[in-house]
């Protein structure tokens, strides 16, 4: 099967009709987006490229995190927590055994927390940029502030790839999506500001391997962040992807790509 194709299932977890994309064969891989949503990483005629090298590799799984997208934010969603409980059930549903999870900004947020709460479905943990930790004395972007300039100058690196973003129209779902996205990121990070101010007194208790991922020039969640993280998980391993911002899967995917498989197989070996 090409890696390319694409199957797109809705089931009803805890009252809520979650949406994934799947694509790719091997062991399974959980893709937790970050504040952008799932569904943009398939609107073109192929997923984003990062997800297309994955699947290379992997059975890479991508839901849209609940209150994301188009549909109405469930009633039980209230906080972080919420989200890292509602994947924990998730994967006991999936009932696939060890699930390598990847998060990227919020959805390193969310991995860390499921990591820090129950491991037992989980064989390993990457996260890109999360968000989650408070550092006192690191300046860093605040995303809520920006207007659409702003986000495509501080987001990127590449600039092909940032001329594309700038270039795109959103579709009128699209534009929903987008509000939607908007408001159950603040409801989630607003305050306090992008992080929980008790997860740094638990990551030790995250007991699988670990990589912490991070671009080189994040102005979202500077390199410090990323170095906080690794120095609170035992074991964690470290990587700079160069010429990359805050969205360092879009800005080199093959790159993001190999970093993520390359750690995996590791701890496999």
């Amino acid at each position: 099967m090409s890696t390319s194709q694409v199957t797109v299932k809705e089931e009803t977890h805890k009252g809520y009709a979650l949406t994934t994309w799947e694509l790719g064969a091997g062991p399974p891989l959980l893709f937790l987006h970050g504040a952008g949503g799932a569904a943009n990483m398939f609107a073109g005629e192929q997923p984003a490229a990062f997800l297309i090298e994955l699947a290379k590799s992997f059975r890479v799984i991508v839901p849209e995190h609940p209150g994301f997208g188009v549909k109405e934010r469930p009633d039980w969603l209230d906080n972080i927590h919420d989200m890292a409980y509602f994947y924990l059930d998730y994967l006991k549903g999936l009932d696939l055994g060890g699930v390598h999870v990847v998060g990227q900004s919020l959805g390193g947020w969310i991995a860390l927390e499921m990591a820090v709460r129950d491991t037992s479905d989980i064989a390993s943990l990457t996260v890109a940029g999360a968000a989650g930790l408070r550092l006192k004395g690191i300046k860093k972007e605040d995303i809520f502030l920006w207007t659409r300039d702003d986000f495509v100058r501080h987001m990127f690196r590449n600039p092909e790839v940032a001329k594309a973003f700038a270039a795109h129209e959103p579709s009128p779902d699209q534009l929903k999506a987008m509000l939607r996205n908007n408001e159950t990121l603040a409801l989630l990070a607003w305050e306090p500001r992008m992080y929980d101010p008790n997860l740094d007194k638990w990551l030790h208790r995250i007991d699988v391997p670990t990589h912490v991922i991070w671009a080189d020039d994040d102005v979202v969640m500077p390199r410090p962040y990323g170095e906080g993280i690794t120095a609170l998980v035992k074991g964690a391993k470290f990587s700079v992807v160069p010429k990359t911002g805050h969205l360092l899967h879009l800005d080199e995917p093959q790159a993001f790509s190999q970093a993520v498989q390359s750690f995996i197989m590791e701890q496999a070996a």
